[in-house]
This record gives C-alpha cells, sequence and structure tokens, in this order.
C-alpha cells in the first residue's frame, strides 16, 4: 500500500502478524517478514522507500552537489602517505585524482643506515617504485569492493591479499609474487580478512567464519599446495568467542588470539616452526581478559602480559602490566600496578623499548619505556601541546629501528605524523594531512564540558565549533556512541568543516557504555545498566540547552550501529529535544537479534546486552529500552535511517521494521525517511567518491532539518 505525499509517494508496509513467546511476554511483530531478503515483495518495499527517500530529498541536491565539491576542494586527491621502513624497502601508499581507491607501493632503501623516510612527491614519479596492489584494478566491474588482508612475508617477496566484491565480510585470499608481478595458482574463498605469514614465507595462517559470521577457525596453507590441503590448526567451537592470528613484532612467535566480550586466551607458536603445535599461554578463566607481547629485557625473552585479574585481592579493572618467563607465562611479577584513573590499554616492545598507550582524563596518551642492559628505565609520556587530543602508535613493522612512528590530532588539528627518537627525545614532523582551501585552524575552538546525569555522574561533552559564532543558541549536531568500550577520542575531519562553516556546532556525548573514562565507564552502561548510555545522552543534550549552546528545534542526534540503538533509544526517550535523529546502520531491533541465536553475532553479545532467551530479568530489560518495540503514537522528530542490504553485523531488517513502525504509529507530520544501499555492507558504500557523496546527503538533510540549506 502507498499513499501519496505529493512529494512523492509514501511506502506503507503491510502488516503480517508474527508472535514471538518468551518467559510468559507475548509480542506480535507485524513487520518481521521484511526479513526474508529474497522475497521480491521486501525488495519492492525498500525501493519504493528509496524512490520516497530520494523524492522527499531532491531539492537538496544543489546542495548535496555543493558539499561534494566542498570535501573534493579540500582534499588533496593525489596523495601518498609517510613511508613506513620494512627489511630492505620502504612501504606507502598512494591516492590518485579521480581514483576511488589506494595503491599500495615500495620503493628500495638507500642507505641501510638511514631511517629518514625519503621525501616523495604525490605528483611525480618515483625512481624505483614498485606498484604491489592497485585496488582500483581490482574492483573494476564491481559495485562494491574491500581490501580485506595484505601482508608481505618477510623476505619481501610475497603479497597475501584478500578482497570482497559484495559486502558481506567474506573474501577470497590470493598470493603475488612480487619478482615477477605474477599471480600465484593459489586462491582460497569465504576467508576472514587477515594472513599471517610463517618466518621462512612457505606456509599462510587464515581464519575462516562460522555460519553466524564469526571467526572461528585457523587455518595453515602451504604455498602451493591446493586448498583442500590446508590444515585446520585451531579451532574454537564455543560461539562467545572470536579467533584472530597474528604475530610478535619481534617476529620470534605467531599467536593465536582467542576472546569474548569478557575473557580471552592465547595460543603460542615458535614462528621458525609453522608446522607445529600451538600451545596454551595462559588458560582462560572467565571474566579474565589478558594480551602477551614478546619482549627482550635485560638478554633473556619476557612475555609481558596486560591482564585484568584480581591482584592483591582486588580486582584490576583497568589492567596492570606483569612480565612473565616464556615458558612459564604464569609466573608473572608486576610491572605497573592499577590505578583508578588510568586504563592501560596496549603494549607495543622493541628491541630497546616498550610503549605503552593508555587513558588518563577520556583522552588516549602514548609513553616510552626504554630498556636497558638491566632492565628497564623511566617511561616518558609523549607532550604534544594540544587540548583533546589523540596520540597513538603509527606503522612501527621493524623489531629493531631507532626511531618511533606516532600520529597526533585533534578536532581541530589534520592528523599530524611524527618519528620520535628515543635516544635524544626528538619529535620529528613528517607529514601533516594536507587540507586545501586555506584551512586555519585558529578559525575553530574546541573544548571540554561535562554534563550531570540523573544519578550524578559527570559526562563528558567535547564541543567543536567556529570562534566568530554569533551569541546564542546554535544549531548543533550531538554524536554518540556508547558501547562495546569503544572510545570517541578526538578526530580531525574535512568533511565536518562543510557543518562547522555554516554556523553548526558538532558535540559527542562520551556515554557511559564507551571507554573513555576507564573499564567501570564501560561496565555500568552495558547489559543492566545499559539504560545509562541513553540517559546519559539525554542529560548531555539537556545540558547543551540549558547552557545556551542549542535549543531544541535545531539540534540532532547523530549514531550508528549500536549508536543507532542509542538514538533510538533516544527518540523514545526525549523526542521533544531534538529536531532530527541521524541513525546510520542502527541496532534498533535489539531483541529479536539478541534472542535469535543463529543470527550473525548474537551468541557473542550475550556479554554485551545480556542473554535473554536464558534470563528474564534480562528480557524484560531489553524491551523495556528496545526502539522497535517503544515506538508509540507521539510526536518524533524527523528522522534518516540508513543502512545496507548486505551488511551482516545489524540486518536492514532493523532500520527496515523501525520505519515502518513508525510510519504505521507515530503522530504529527515530521519526515520520516529510509535508505538503503543496494549493493553494501555494514560500512555503507565503497570508494571514497561515493562515501564523500554519502557524506554529503547526510549532512545536506542535516542542514535542511536545522534550517542551515541555504547557509
Amino acid at each position: 500500500m502507498a499513499l501519496d505525499s505529493g512529494t512523492g509517494t509514501i511506502p506503507i508496509a503491510k502488516k503480517v502478524p508474527t508472535t514471538r513467546v518468551h518467559h510468559g511476554d507475548t509480542f506480535v511483530d507485524e513487520y518481521e517478514w521484511l526479513r526474508d531478503k529474497d522475497d521480491p515483495e521486501v525488495i519492492a518495499y525498500l525501493e519504493a522507500e528509496n524512490a520516497y527517500t530520494e523524492a522527499q530529498t531532491a531539492q537538496l541536491q544543489p546542495l548535496r552537489d555543493k558539499i561534494f565539491d566542498e570535501i573534493k576542494s579540500r582534499t588533496l586527491e593525489t596523495d601518498l602517505s609517510v613511508p613506513a621502513r620494512m627489511g630492505d624497502y620502504w612501504y606507502y601508499s598512494r591516492s590518485f585524482e579521480g581514483k576511488q581507491y589506494g595503491v599500495h607501493c615500495r620503493c628500495r632503501i638507500d642507505d641501510p643506515d638511514d631511517w629518514t623516510p625519503p621525501r616523495l612527491e604525490a605528483d611525480t614519479e618515483v625512481t624505483g617504485e614498485e606498484i604491489l596492489l592497485d585496488s582500483n584494478v581490482l574492483a573494476e566491474g564491481h559495485d562494491f569492493f574491500a581490501l580485506g588482508a595484505f601482508s608481505i612475508s618477510h623476505d619481501g617477496n610475497l603479497l597475501a591479499f584478500s578482497v570482497d566484491t559484495a559486502g558481506d565480510e567474506r573474501y577470497t585470499l590470493r598470493f603475488k609474487d612480487l619478482r615477477t608481478g605474477d599471480l600465484l595458482g593459489d586462491e582460497i574463498p569465504g576467508t576472514a580478512p587477515g594472513a599471517t605469514w610463517s618466518l621462512d614465507g612457505t606456509h599462510v595462517f587464515y581464519q575462516t567464519v562460522d555460519e553466524s559470521w564469526r571467526p572461528d577457525t585457523v587455518w595453515r596453507h602451504r604455498l602451493g599446495t591446493a586448498p583442500d590441503a590446508d590444515v585446520k590448526v585451531f579451532h574454537e567451537p564455543d560461539e562467545r568467542y572470536w579467533v584472530s592470528i597474528g604475530a610478535s613484532r619481534s617476529e620470534k612467535y605467531l599467536m593465536i588470539w582467542v576472546g569474548s566480550k569478557i575473557t580471552s586466551e592465547g595460543w603460542v607458536l615458535e614462528s621458525d616452526d609453522p608446522e607445529g603445535e600451538f600451545r596454551v599461554l595462559i588458560p582462560r578463566r572467565e571474566g579474565v581478559e589478558y594480551s602477551v607481547e614478546h619482549a627482550v629485557v635485560g638478554g633473556r625473552d619476557r612475555f609481558l602480559i596486560l591482564h585484568n585479574d584480581v591482584v592483591d585481592g582486588v580486582k584490576a579493572e583497568n589492567f596492570v602490566l606483569a612480565e612473565a618467563p616464556v615458558d612459564d607465562p604464569s609466573n608473572m611479577t608486576l610491572l605497573i600496578p592499577h590505578r583508578d584513573d588510568v586504563r592501560l590499554e596496549d603494549i607495543d616492545c622493541f628491541a630497546d623499548h616498550l610503549v605503552l598507550s593508555y587513558r588518563r582524563e577520556a583522552l588516549p596518551r602514548v609513553a616510552v619505556w626504554p630498556l636497558t642492559s638491566e632492565g628497564y628505565g623511566e617511561p616518558k609520556e609523549l607532550e604534544f601541546g594540544l587540548e583533546l587530543s589523540s596520540a597513538g602508535v603509527g606503522s612501527n613493522p621493524e623489531w629493531a629501528q631507532p626511531t618511533l612512528r606516532i600520529g597526533v590530532t585533534s578536532f581541530i588539528t589534520p592528523m599530524q605524523v611524527f618519528d620520535y627518537v628515543p635516544a635524544t627525545g626528538e619529535l620529528l614532523l613528517r607529514k601533516e594531512q594536507p587540507v586545501l582551501g586555506g584551512y586555519d585552524a585558529n578559525d575553530y575552538e574546541q573544548h571540554r564540558d561535562w554534563a550531570v546525569a540523573a544519578d550524578g555522574t559527570r559526562v563528558p561533552i567535547s564541543i567543536v565549533r567556529r570562534k566568530d559564532l554569533p551569541a546564542g543558541p546554535k544549531p548543533l549536531l550531538l554524536y554518540g556512541y556508547g558501547s562495546y568500550e569503544a572510545s570517541i577520542d578526538p578526530g580531525f575531519s574535512v568533511s565536518r568543516l562543510s557543518l562547522l562553516d555554516r554556523g553548526m556546532v558538532f558535540a559527542i556525548a562520551h556515554v557511559r557504555g564507551g571507554g573513555e573514562m576507564g573499564r567501570l565507564w564501560y561496565e555500568h552502561g552495558k547489559t543492566l545498566t545499559k539504560k545509562n548510555t541513553f540517559t546519559d545522552f539525554v542529560s548531555c543534550a539537556r545540558h547543551l540547552i540549558d547552557t545556551g549552546v542549542t535549543a531544541p528545534d535545531r539540534m540532532i542526534a547523530d549514531g550508528g550501529s549500536a549508536g543507532g540503538l542509542l538514538v533510538g533509544a533516544v527518540a523514545n526517550l526525549a523526542p521533544e529535544l531534538f529536531a532530527g535523529i541521524l541513525a546510520n546502520v542502527p541496532f534498533v531491533d535489539p531483541l529479536t537479534s539478541i534472542l535469535d541465536p543463529s543470527l550473525p553475532l548474537t551468541v557473542i553479545e550475550w556479554d554485551e546486552w545480556g542473554n535473554p532467551l536464558a534470563d528474564k530479568e534480562v528480557y524484560e530489560y531489553m524491551k523495556s529500552y528496545s526502539p522497535y518495540e517503544n515506538v508509540a503514537a507521539k510526536d518524533y522528530p524527523a528522522i534518516l535511517a540508513i543502512t545496507s542490504l548486505n551488511d551482516t553485523r545489524v540486518l536492514y531488517v532493523e532500520p527496515a521494521k523501525w520505519v515502518a513502525k513508525l510510519r504505521a504509529t507515530k503522530t504529527g507530520d515530521s519526515q520520516l525517511l529510509l535508505k538503503t544501499e543496494m549493493s553494501a555492507g555494514h560500512g555503507g558504500v565503497s570508494g571514497r567518491y561515493e562515501k564523500w557523496k554519502e557524506v554529503a546527503f547526510e549532512y545536506a538533510w542535516v542542514l535542511d532539518t536545522v534550517g542551515l540549506a541555504d547557509a
């Protein structure tokens, strides 16, 4: 059924009652029929929604074109990355004007003692350049393209790479002889993205996924043999755990990692013995997470272990760092004790120093810790003089190198790439992300504010704006995520300038469920405390209104994936605070998904959300906040939901059902739009120009919704 709106036909999804019964509760789902994407009627409905969305937004095409041109004009389209040294080569990637995808290249090292990366010019030919892989060539003839594995053998002679041309995150693994440029005959379909070489380059380890898209098995492939001869070296039957494989930077060990949301386990094998048997590092225990890196300390091989086990009778929620002999990883000596205000996140090991990555005051930080002949020196935190900055370790493939590649950015500082020299303390700027068109960071400001949640918790808000905005409430885009301990850290965006320069303020609500304020920040926004994520966001919105930064008629809530669940729940909780809701691949029907163990990712998600199949309390709690199940007959803000037909993480059916129910239930005449990419996955469209067009589509809708379409 459809209604004529005057600007396109409004799609009205038919109702086909499906009954769901759990824990004595009956829920009648009238739109579950939309799950069958092989049904022509489902595709017809999605296409009708697309046609309606296009008709409703057709007048914004000139603005979309203008925003696209702005992004394009600010971007140095022909560019290259700072070369990273590995073996006998400098490796880097290129982008070219007019081409959607990147090109991977390398050139030989002239002087083995010179660690200064060559100054390559983007628009000139590089002497001795080898093109290793051109994704533009691989993408020809495909509507979607994603590069998965890109792994060079230790001798630099072979490349393992994988591609996905459907958007379903299942890749085909191929191999290339870099000496001749020839593709080898080996071809392995249906793999997960990665690939790890043995030390001698004779074997490659890769993963496959189960029917729920969970990486569950590690295989060993001997180059030159048929895939059906590949050896299964590890399989994890427990559906709560994902499996991955990699190598230590020292190249001495291969490591298989098995992890759920709250538990991890590592297995290790010497990389010069690829046909040997992996052995467990520390047996898994429910609720204990750990990671291991190999270091040589005082001439001895050691494993450095980050873990959150109990230390001195207290659970190390924010993790501690310990060392142990490689032949007895459980025999640990504490190196860095637990701190309530510092969340240890990672340890990188090099021949003569360690690099600690951690979080303090809701910001990511880096410290370099020298190794001496006796053991450990004094760690030094790197300072960059930027407010609300993010610092992180860049590409450092070599075990023994005199420099450390570091990336630094902020909301108003384009990405800067430094080489830090531990021996001297020098910070050498290698590159700053170019922003064309006369960008001046001094025209903008960023600062941290704090809202007070309903239970008294202080919630950080990051705010970015132009300095020259007039007084009074401003149009504002409030972004949030708040799940999986993911932190939304300061970062520069070329496309965001198109909002800021039109007078819009950009803000991030760092709500509980994320990781910005440490592990307990995450723990207090998951399972049976998940509603803190939503009420924190509402508290941030109210704070921004109460302090005069914005007003309800000019604020947009923005979130994607689990952040789409956030803004969907907020639309039910406090629709009066927002002019619009932008929801990308939104997880808005969580209870239906988490109740079905056959769906991708469901079982592993039980640690995040709880298991509503087994626990009535979890069922009732999830039902009380599920955006889809709590749609009511009331006025909602304007809503734009964007999804992808081939998404394997958040199925298209969730936003499709949500929009169908909203259209049949809500009151008022606010705009309600669904846009489905018919040949894309969870990450949306592929290709940088297509992504820019998608951003321009979203931003034009945002600007129109807050009255800035003519700005």
